[in-house]
């Protein structure tokens, strides 16, 4: 399997432009609340780092990937700043925010999934980690914007990473190349969700039953 991983410099790559579009995420929302640039550069960096961040501590790596690393807080800095600027360009934010997203959780589902691998998991364990990775970013990111997270709507957003990393990591198993395996997982995740944003497909939510009356709790008790 290990020949199969995402060498070191294209999981480098794609770590770090995943970042660099959550980044953005984060700064558009903080664009929507009118925060100042620090806001934007916390949003940001909470939302680019994130899911990273708790992927590595449920591994037990540490310290965690931008402690060892600093690049890629540089990265969200950099990019939150540079958002502050020029957040005003898209004709929507919010929609912007959307496909954005999608692209940033296409690409931190299939990373998740790698780092996972490599660092021992099982193939259960780095799906998880791929879902966690891709999603919990965007989740403190909304927290922290005051927004209702995208994580918790009836929206289809969850299944498409599930999807992504199964497919990244199915095709490691079956020792499919790394480009192949990135490219299938990327493309389904990103797929799913582009789709589901275009059609506004959503998954069935829970509907309460009308509760019973007296009567019918007494009737049963007799």
């Amino acid at each position: 399997m290990p020949d199969t991983l995402l060498p070191a410099t294209w999981l480098m790559a794609l770590d770090w432009f995943g970042i660099a579009i959550f980044a953005v995420t984060g700064a558009l929302v903080a664009s929507r609340k009118r925060m100042d640039i620090f806001g934007f550069i916390l949003l940001g960096a909470a939302t680019g780092i994130g899911g990273g961040s708790l992927r590595d501590l449920m591994l037990g790596q540490l310290p965690v990937f931008w402690v060892l690393e600093p690049v890629s807080l540089i990265i969200c800095i950099v990019v939150s700043a540079a958002t502050f600027f020029l957040a005003h360009i898209p004709e929507s934010r919010y929609r912007a925010l959307l496909w954005l997203d999608a692209a940033g959780l296409s690409l931190f589902c299939v990373v998740g999934a790698d780092k996972a691998l490599e660092a021992g998991a099982s193939s259960f364990i780095a799906v998880a980690m791929g879902v966690m990775t891709s999603t919990f970013g965007g989740l403190i990111r909304d927290i922290l914007g005051g927004e209702s997270p995208l994580i918790l709507r009836k929206e289809i957003y969850v299944t498409a990473a599930l999807a992504g990393a199964s497919a990244y990591v199915v095709l490691v198993a079956l020792d499919a190349s790394s480009a192949v395996a990135t490219g299938a997982g990327f493309a389904l995740c990103f797929s799913i969700r582009a789709l589901a944003l275009h059609y506004h497909w959503s998954l069935p939510v829970y509907r309460a039953r009308e509760g019973r009356t007296v009567e019918e709790v007494e009737k049963m008790r007799d």
